[in-house]
Formats: structure tokens, C-alpha cells, sequence
């Protein structure tokens, strides 16, 4: 059986990316005695729930829209929009996304792009 152990995320900024991501996600960096250098770093979850997301510091262009993306679940949407925004997030415009979307696409201050989800939407009813 395999489990997801990290999610590795290209960068340009380590510094920059590990401060924006660990705030956001509320994770800590291994650090250095776990292998980590300024070409990489793996953060892990401050309560040991989740996976890790790891920064790998290797140019690589952006391709958009991504190949793939996170997806980020919270019961309170504006207000992590705007927690997430505040640390530099950008929010992504869409023309093709739905009034009532129950995601907010956002991309991190090197335009890697994630999605925060509303865990308490519902889809309106058909009647």
C-alpha cells in the first residue's frame, strides 16, 4: 500500500517559498540535521497530521495551467483567502469558473497555483 509522503513544489526563492508555505500551511521546516539545504527543504505538518510538502530550489518553468495543484480544505474560505493573501498569495482569475464554485484558485508568491475548497459549501438545490 502507498501512502503520500510529500509533495514537491519547484522553486525559485527557497527562502521565500519555505516562509510562505510554512505559515500558510501551519508546517515546520525538518531543518538542516534532516538533509535540508539552501537547495532544499522539506516541511512537515507542527501536529503530525498531513503530508509534507518539500521545496526543491531548481529552475523549472511555469507551466500554466498547472499539470497538477493542491488543493486546500477549510471551513472558514474568506478568511483563509485572506490569511493566505496577506502572505502574498494572488488571487487567480477564471473566466470558465462557476458563480457558485466552492474553490477560490490562488497561486503562491512564485505563481505556483492551489486551490482553497469551502468544506461547508452545497451545491444549490435543483427544485
Amino acid at each position: 500500500m502507498l501512502t503520500v509522503g510529500s509533495i514537491v513544489i519547484r522553486v525559485d526563492d527557497l527562502d521565500r517559498q519555505v516562509a510562505f508555505w510554512t505559515a500558510a500551511l501551519d508546517y515546520v521546516p525538518r531543518g538542516p540535521e534532516g538533509g535540508d539545504d539552501d537547495t532544499f527543504a522539506l516541511l512537515r505538518p507542527k501536529h503530525g497530521v498531513g503530508p509534507n510538502v518539500s521545496l526543491d530550489r531548481w529552475p523549472a518553468p511555469l507551466t500554466l495551467p498547472p499539470r497538477i495543484h493542491l488543493d486546500l480544505y477549510t471551513d472558514n474560505q474568506a478568511e483563509e483567502v485572506r490569511r493566505l493573501i496577506d502572505l502574498g498569495a494572488t488571487e487567480v482569475p477564471w473566466d470558465r469558473k462557476p458563480a457558485d464554485a466552492d474553490y477560490v484558485i490562488l497561486a503562491d508568491p512564485e505563481g505556483n497555483r492551489f486551490c482553497v475548497i469551502d468544506t461547508t459549501w452545497e451545491p444549490a438545490d435543483p427544485d
